[in-house]
């Protein structure tokens, strides 16, 4: 049976690492530093897939450029250094990379994350090798603009037909969308199924290991 995707984007916090608690927890901890308003461990979930800036942004409508450069760098103190909550791969994940990459399917991040904390996990997971090109949010419009989608779609040399996004937030559909991607959505990361559809996911896995079978017919 002929693959009916050539490249698979996958999404990082949420789709691949289970990385909610140490987001939240670092996010907290840095509006807690700065003496921003609380804002509540459901607030950040909500704007985990999006780059930091914007997340800020979304966080607190009136956030003015010191007090962004303040958050971003605490959060980053904690996320990096100081909050130690581990952050496992989903169950599953390296056993689907390795099998993805003997089917010749090319691989890439498309990721909220920025470019130092991407290269901090892959690295320390020892996951590099499985992907063909990675995007950050700090090099790129911030999901859900389609640049990141399209600069990596770009570099393996594929067209919007042939390519697939995975993830797990609104972001992830809807920057597939804007860039005339398909996308599947997973049920266990920060945004629920039904909104995930909404946004024109064309489905919703429950475990990351179910893409073994949802892709010979994923495409219609």
């Amino acid at each position: 049976m002929s693959k009916p995707y050539s490249l698979i984007v996958f999404d990082w916090d949420g789709t691949l690492m289970d990385s909610e608690a140490k987001i939240v927890n670092a996010m907290q901890a840095a509006i807690a530093d700065v003496a921003m308003p609380f804002r509540s461990r459901e607030q950040i979930k909500n704007i985990i897939g999006l780059g930091l800036q914007e997340a800020l942004s979304a966080l607190f409508a009136d956030v003015n450029e010191p007090q962004s450069a303040q958050l971003i760098e605490a959060y980053r103190h904690h996320f990096l250094f100081a909050d130690e909550t581990p952050m496992p791969m989903f169950d599953g994940v390296v056993g689907l990379l390795e099998a993805l990459n003997k089917q010749e399917y090319w691989l890439a991040v498309a990721t909220g994350k920025s470019r130092q904390g991407l290269d901090r996990v892959l690295d320390g997971c020892n996951l590099r090798h499985y992907f063909h090109v990675t995007r950050c949010a700090d090099e790129c419009f911030s999901k859900p603009h389609p640049l990141m989608m399209e600069e990596i779609m770009a570099f393996v040399g594929v067209t919007p037909n042939e390519t697939l996004m995975i993830g797990d937030s609104e972001y992830d559909m809807l920057m597939a969308k804007n860039a005339g991607v398909d996308a599947l959505a997973v049920s266990y990361g920060v945004h629920e199924k039904r909104r995930l559809l909404d946004c024109g996911a064309l489905g919703c896995l429950d475990d990351i290991r179910e893409l073994h079978d949802w892709l010979p017919g994923g495409k219609q």
